[in-house]
């Protein structure tokens, strides 16, 4: 027994000290992280280039959707525009071909399972590895958000949150194997705090930022360091679609267009941040949220409530 007690006291004291390392380590990385999070405030990385990627955008129809697509070709990427509207989804293809860009059109209801599938299998036959996947469905406008009355919970999940897996399970394994590709999610601000009636959009959306992040430790865990995601809050508010809407704090908030919206969803995704928002400096406000004791966080989002009327 006396010739075993400092073997075990030397097994505990180099567990320990290994402990110790690895803590530091830690620490020293975790400031390091800190460090250039602020850097990048002032000098943010590269814009990459979009120049013939194949992006598949989801709802491409109307609203931010739409313009995301018309920029996404105005920066050289072949756009694969899908919408169940195809009367829509037509004419921002034909927006596209006449600035002289490169669209295919696709009529899907991404909701069902064997449509994502169909989908999958002709866009893969047709044009090959989609490289991009910009999620834009689920979005509310400003004027839904207050007349419209509280979501159906199979449809709300179905279009918000399930229809994620279908397009993930059908067109993240191409990504992965080539290592190559970028999977953008946007969802509204109902993913950082509740709004009043509206409690399915809600749940989904703060489920759409769980799905995001679970795809983060997935490619990290995986060591795929060539496939990203960005998760992108949208405040429904500043976009600028119903001129007839007034915002409790206007000159705080502003307004902003879809197309404004879209160069900054795209300014996000071709620097390959895995979080952001519209307005952009939103996001360090959700980040409070988080963290702040729930009695600041609700007086906060008091002091913040969009309080949107009507002229």
């Amino acid at each position: 027994m006396n010739f075993m007690f400092p073997i075990k006291m030397l097994l505990r004291v180099y567990s320990l000290s290994i402990l110790m390392v690895d803590i530091v380590w830690v620490v020293v990385n975790a400031i390091y992280a800190v460090f250039q999070t602020f850097y990048e405030l002032f000098k943010p990385p590269p814009l990459k280039s979009v120049r013939l990627e194949t992006a598949l955008v989801i709802g491409s129809g109307r609203g931010v959707g739409r313009e995301i697509a018309i920029q996404l070709a105005d920066l050289g990427a072949i756009v694969l525009c899908v919408d169940k509207n195809k009367i829509n989804n037509d004419n921002t293809v034909d927006i596209i071909k006449h600035k002289g860009g490169s669209a295919v059109s696709f009529t899907c209801d991404i909701t069902k399972k064997e449509n994502v599938k169909n989908l999958a299998a002709e866009v893969k036959k047709d044009l090959g590895f989609t490289s991009m996947l910009f999620y834009c469905c689920g979005i509310p406008s400003p004027r839904s958000l207050i007349t419209q009355p509280p979501q159906d919970i199979h449809n709300t999940l179905d279009l918000t949150l399930t229809s994620y897996f279908w397009l993930i399970e059908y067109f993240m394994p191409d990504m992965k194997a080539k290592n190559h590709g970028h999977i953008v999610a946007l969802t509204s601000v109902a993913g950082l705090s509740y709004l009043k009636d509206q409690m399915p959009l809600s749940v989904a959306q703060f489920a759409v930022q769980g799905l995001a992040e679970s795809l983060l430790e997935d490619l990290r865990i995986n060591k795929v360091n060539g496939v990203h995601v960005t998760l992108t809050h949208i405040y429904p508010f500043i976009i600028e679609e119903d001129s007839d809407l007034r915002l409790k704090i206007s000159s705080y908030f502003g307004t902003i267009t879809p197309t404004q919206a879209a160069k900054s969803i795209l300014e996000s995704v071709r620097r390959n941040y895995p979080e952001a928002s519209v307005p952009k400096h939103l996001l360090y406000l959700g980040h409070l949220l988080r963290i702040l004791p729930r009695k600041a966080t609700v007086l906060i989002r008091d002091l913040l409530d969009t309080g949107v009327d009507f002229a």
